[in-house]
């Protein structure tokens, strides 16, 4: 994965994702709301010949990136550690 930061004011970020598909942009679109951003959303404007760019739009839209994609690394780690609490089952 690699990152571009394509626009950076000091109420939006617009930044390109590198490799990464819907299942990624989706979770921080998603937690980005979660932290109150006045806009989130991203964009894959060709599946073949682009690369996604996820928008927000927030008093502090750099915090608002960072707590998203914190959120989706502890989502990651509580599933892994149910799924093994389950396995052992």
């Amino acid at each position: 994965m690699e990152l571009k930061v394509l626009e950076k004011k000091k109420d939006k970020m617009k930044v390109e994702v590198i490799g990464e598909s819907h299942t990624l942009m989706n979770l921080l679109r998603e937690n980005a709301w979660k932290e109150k951003a006045d806009q989130a959303t991203y964009m894959i404007e060709h599946p073949e010949l682009s690369q996604p760019k996820i928008i927000i739009k927030a008093n502090n839209p750099k915090k608002v990136m960072v707590d998203s994609a914190q959120m989706v690394i502890d989502d990651a780690k509580g599933f892994s550690r149910e799924f093994k609490r389950a396995m052992k089952k």
